[in-house]
């Protein structure tokens, strides 16, 4: 019993959700197209971001591989001046540096990777978002057809101004003509009248009176 009335409110609940979004469409496209934008607008902070951390670390690679190049320019010099204590110190310092500058480059390339998919992400979702809004346009559209129709169909169709109009119409023509009523009384007050004329000539002598009469009841009395 619990679990049949569980199953009856959750499916009741899921039908009000329902209206509630047909209701509410517009507005709930809308606010998923703000929700959206505020999205997109993160991502590309985001990218924006990646992008000032690449070239800056693309001015440190250059920058060091500036250096190494001077100091091992001035290595071959020292070397050639015999100056070991200079060249080995010159090779350490351009050791640490090319092992630096192997970090920076693997950055380097993580971060171009990430950017071109970060890139990829928002010019999809940029156009994503694009048809979201043409599409809001083309719902609102339909709505305010639907709302049209829907007014139109409280005065046109169902039980309408038309419709009441129809039936007094219909009632009317059903009425019995008065006119037509008239016609047939007289017709009737015609024939009555035909029988008075008859009853006159009766009296007169011209025929069996339809009526009994006083002198009908005296003749009998006197037989």
């Amino acid at each position: 019993m619990f679990r049949t009335l569980k199953t009856l409110v959750a499916g009741s609940s899921a039908r009000a959700e329902e209206r509630v979004r047909d209701i509410y469409s517009i507005e709930l496209i809308d606010q998923k197209i703000r929700e959206a934008e505020e999205s997109l607008k993160a991502a590309k902070y985001t990218l924006a971001s990646l992008i000032q951390r690449e070239r800056a670390e693309a001015r440190q690679v250059s920058t060091l591989q500036e250096r190494v190049d001077d100091l091992i320019k001035r290595a071959k010099e020292a070397l050639e001046n015999d100056r070991q204590d200079l060249v080995q110190e010159a090779a350490q310092a351009v050791a640490n540096m090319e092992n630096e500058l192997t970090v920076r480059r693997e950055t380097l390339c993580r971060l171009e990777t990430r950017i071109l998919q970060l890139r990829q992400s928002v010019e999809a979702a940029n156009r994503r978002i694009l048809d979201l809004k043409q599409g809001a346009v083309a719902a609102r559209a339909v709505r305010r057809e639907q709302d049209i129709q829907r007014r139109l169909n409280r005065h046109v169709g169902g039980e309408s101004a038309i419709d009441e109009a129809e039936g007094l119409i219909a009632r009317v023509m059903s009425r019995d003509d008065p006119f037509e009523q008239s016609q047939i009384l007289g017709e009737i007050n015609q024939g009555l009248q035909n029988e008075d004329v008859a009853d006159r000539l009766a009296e007169a002598g011209f025929g069996p009176s339809s009526k009994m009469t006083a002198s009908d009841v005296m003749n009998r009395l006197m037989a």
